[in-house]
């Protein structure tokens, strides 16, 4: 009979522990969204967060990028454009790919919505004891390692 490997199940300590962390990672995290500058969605907003950080990119490397499939990406991007935020432009060399980009007035709404967000979790943080913002230091470097991909 050939054995399976089987993943170790984590101990009741580790299962409370995720579920907190999944719990407190997504409260922050809508709380963040709330300060955020502009009434569009949080898919529109984390596009514009992504082209700004990569720069211009295919609509296919946005869809990759944001793990969405490319017409909803299309959608998203549609109605970018018609914010003022995010522009398309086909590609010379091949006119099935579309280029996107974001505006001046997207790099403005990522600034301030960064700030904004900062600025709030900022003010949070100078309401704690210094020992707090330091476990918290730590805590955001193990929360960056947590949500970096697993070496292949």
């Amino acid at each position: 009979m050939p054995t399976t490997a089987r993943r170790p199940q984590p101990s009741t300590s580790e299962a409370e522990l995720a579920a907190r962390l999944r719990l407190a990672v997504s409260r922050l995290a809508r709380r963040l969204r709330r300060e955020s500058v502009s009434d569009i969605t949080a898919s529109q907003l984390s596009a514009v967060y992504t082209i700004a950080r990569l720069g211009p990119l295919t609509l296919g490397d946005l869809s990759a990028a944001e793990g969405v499939r490319p017409p909803t990406m299309t959608r998203v991007v549609a109605s970018l454009e018609q914010l003022g935020l995010a522009t398309r432009t086909v590609d010379p060399a091949d006119r099935r790919v579309v280029h996107v980009a974001v505006t001046a007035q997207g790099e403005e709404l990522v600034r301030a919505s960064r700030y904004r967000k900062d600025a709030f979790l900022a003010a949070r943080l100078r309401a704690l004891r210094p020992e707090e913002r330091a476990v918290l230091d730590r805590a955001a470097e193990l929360l960056e390692r947590l949500a970096t991909p697993e070496q292949q």
